[in-house]
């Protein structure tokens, strides 16, 4: 549906037009730009946008059939971004991931939001409240929506690394269920990197082209503190997926470890009570002259032997670790 649809002349909202026409018309009569929000809209809902403002096909058609990862896109006068909003969800312990389409024109700035995140409200009247920003046009609108997004990632930043910090505790307290932990996680990280990755090259496009267009310096070094903030999302992001891997490697390790101590206490134990066994199978042979069988103490002999061979073999693996 349509959420908000605005003109704006020199960074102010001059406009509210009730209809795409009469937005196409204001923007013309006025010399402005149009900022136009979709949520969730219809083929049809698309469709009429895309006519008035002879958006390109290929492009609508991946704004109707979403799953895109983030990319920019440059057409004849149009510039197409998707972006992967996203929100950590601590009930759960995920990372939900939503997806933004911007269509940017030289008169208009349409957004298609598939998600509650980000929004894109509170990003319109913070830039409506800075107007000089906002009379740079529709690119100092998608910066005010790409700041947004970014902001966004950082409480997923903290979520994860909580997250990690937890598994760390387990990984040394002997749970078993941190393999699962660990797995499940680094899913959640790789779909964020995935997320996240990208914006390094649509932020770093962006800024070539409004250098190669002289634009102002305040505006480029708007974008240059998001391209910043994307770096530095992606690099704690390629963090964590090394400490998960990490982390695994030594969750396999401690699981080889207790599997090893294992095996040496049955090993121990098995030698244990077999040296008793043989000593007792031996005298329970009954021949004749097997020594000490006709003897008055033979068998309180026999079991002192099993006994003092049991703790000597005992004694024996406790110095060695294996008890």
């Amino acid at each position: 549906m349509l959420v908000d649809n605005a003109v704006y002349v020199d960074g102010r909202r001059t406009a509210d037009p009730t209809s795409l026409e009469d937005t196409y018309e204001a923007v013309r009569d006025r010399n402005g730009f149009a900022w136009i929000g979709l949520y969730r809209p219809t083929e049809s809902e698309i469709g009429a946008v895309a006519t008035e403002f002879d958006l390109p096909k290929l492009a609508v058609d991946d704004a109707l059939s979403g799953h895109q990862r983030a990319k920019i896109e440059k057409y004849s006068g149009t510039t197409f971004v998707v972006l992967r909003p996203a929100r950590y969800i601590e009930e759960t312990e995920k990372v939900e991931f939503g997806e933004l389409h911007v269509f940017l024109g030289d008169q208009f700035v349409i957004t298609v939001r598939h998600a509650e995140k980000p929004d894109l409200g509170a990003v319109r009247r913070r830039m409506e409240a800075e107007p000089e920003l906002l009379g740079h046009g529709p690119i100092a609108a998608l910066y005010g929506i790409l700041d947004q997004v970014v902001d966004e990632y950082a409480p997923v930043v903290a979520g994860l690394e909580n997250d990690i910090d937890e598994i760390e505790d387990q990984l040394f307290n002997g749970d078993q269920s941190v393999s699962r932990r660990i797995y499940e996680l680094s899913n959640e990280v790789m779909m964020f990197q995935r997320a996240v990755a990208p914006l390094d090259e649509v932020l770093q496009n962006l800024r070539e082209h409004l250098e190669a267009k002289g634009a102002d310096l305040s505006l480029r070094e708007q974008f240059r503190d998001v391209h910043d903030h994307v770096i530095r999302v992606t690099e704690r992001a390629d963090g964590f997926r090394q400490i998960l891997q990490n982390a695994l490697t030594v969750h396999t390790a401690l699981v080889g470890q207790r599997q090893n101590d294992e095996v040496k206490k049955i090993s121990a134990w098995a030698a244990i009570l077999f040296t008793p066994t043989l000593v007792g199978t031996v005298y329970g042979m009954n021949f004749v002259n097997i020594p000490e069988l006709r003897w008055q103490y033979g068998y309180p002999f026999a079991i002192a032997l099993m006994v003092a061979m049991g703790f000597g073999l005992y004694w024996a693996f406790k110095r060695k670790g294996w008890l």
